[in-house]
């Protein structure tokens, strides 16, 4: 077991996990970025690698969702109304290999690369891809502060697997909780690195 905490975000739909996320990425960049600074070293290594998933809109519905690799941009459609696959979930049609095609490369960069890995909404799209729950297997056996969001109803063995480690911490986003968590989560990750 690693000494860096593995951190799942969880919370139900539109709960703030993303925000939540979001605000701990923006303060550990802004941060060490400040340190790098002083010490004048120029860093070889991105801050923070992995994925962050994003809803296609239209105006206010959802359409979809992309996956985007957080160090490069780019990024792939993982699940569309208009995507006619025999793989449906929540009435929206799956693209694995958008997952495929950048998911999993910029997870396996990030465990390479990367001081923080993120993982942005492990549900009920991932995990139909076996290469992903793969990725996301190898990142959790890495030593390195890593942090991930969780479907809250996910019953997955991937997500039970999260929820039972030693170095895990899941930590559920409410709107009581929503504006303080990111700190909370900050100060547990600085906490060891």
């Amino acid at each position: 077991m690693g000494i860096h905490p593995k951190i799942g975000i969880t919370g139900l739909p539109r709960s703030g996990k993303s925000a939540v996320m979001e605000k701990v990425l923006s303060m550990l960049k802004e941060e060490r970025t400040r340190e790098l600074a002083a010490r004048n070293s120029g860093t070889e290594t991105e801050i923070i690698g992995g994925i962050c998933t994003e809803p296609i809109l239209d105006g206010s519905e959802r359409l979809g969702y992309s996956v985007r690799n957080i160090v490069t941009g780019e990024t792939a459609t993982i699940a569309h109304k208009e995507i006619d696959s025999r793989l449906r979930v929540l009435g929206y049609g799956l693209d694995t290999e958008g997952l495929e095609k950048v998911a999993v490369p910029a997870i396996e960069f990030a465990i390479e690369h990367c001081e923080v890995i993120v993982i942005d909404e492990i549900g009920k799209f991932a995990v139909e891809s076996e290469a992903f729950v793969n990725a996301v297997r190898s990142a959790l056996e890495v030593d390195k502060p890593t942090l991930l969001t969780l479907h809250k109803k996910s019953r997955h063995p991937l997500l039970q697997d999260i929820r039972r480690r030693d170095d895990g911490r899941i930590l559920e986003v409410t709107p009581v909780n929503r504006a303080l968590l990111p700190y909370k989560i900050h100060k547990l990750m600085r906490e060891t690195y």
